[in-house]
């Protein structure tokens, strides 16, 4: 009979095994050790392959690699901002995240919420966008810098042109600075700053128009 302790992965008998025994445990003894080594061995290059990611900015990317991060950007906020697409808000509004913090800073106001911040583009809309006749919103200029490969800020200028509801020609402008995020495969705005171009003619029509301040002012 054999009689088996087990201490570790060591394995002792009170008499001389079969040969075909002492063969078996030696297989066991080298399977386990190498299925421990491997699973070591995998773990430390995972985790060597997360710090490296974390660790990876502008400076370790292609100029390649962000032009089409800046060229991405740019068409997705270029599509937000298509005044011609049915439901503006919501087009907007695709810009930011779903849920968690959003700060919105526009006209002297901060917002830190998705909702609030959902609520000051509808007052826009209501009192300025639904206003305006033949609206088409151009950017004049678009700077992006890519930071990290899931990070980037963008300042761009824009115009508006349309008609007033009496039919007047006019136009409202500013500037916007974005910094986005790349989340679970997906770019979205977590902090933005606008700036309004201001003239004569644009407080006049403020006056007339409560909210034409700035595209996200809150009334």
């Amino acid at each position: 009979m054999i009689d088996s302790r087990f201490e570790g992965l060591t394995t002792d008998f009170s008499i001389a095994c079969h040969p075909q025994w002492t063969r078996v445990v030696s297989e066991v003894r080298r399977s386990t050790r190498f299925a421990a080594m491997r699973s070591a061995l995998l773990s430390v290059l995972a985790l060597a392959g997360l710090i490296a990611c974390q660790q990876r900015t502008a400076a370790d990317m292609t100029a390649g690699e962000q032009k089409a991060i800046a060229d991405s950007l740019k068409g997705l906020v270029v599509n937000a901002y298509d005044l011609s697409r049915p439901d503006p808000v919501k087009s907007l509004m695709s810009l930011y995240p779903d849920s968690g913090r959003v700060i919105s800073a526009s006209g002297g106001v901060i917002t830190t919420t998705r909702p609030q911040l959902e609520q000051g583009i509808k007052a826009f809309w209501t009192y300025v966008g639904q206003n305006m006749k033949n609206p088409k919103w151009e950017w004049t200029s678009m700077n992006v810098d890519v930071l990290a490969p899931d990070a980037a800020v963008m300042t761009s200028t824009y115009r508006v042109p349309h008609l007033t509801p009496t039919g007047m020609n006019h136009v409202i402008g500013g500037a916007w600075t974005a910094v986005f995020q790349k989340r679970a495969g997906r770019w979205v705005v977590i902090q933005e700053h606008l700036s309004d171009v201001q003239s004569n003619l644009n407080l006049q029509m403020a006056d007339s128009m409560p909210g034409m301040n700035t595209p996200h002012n809150n009334p």
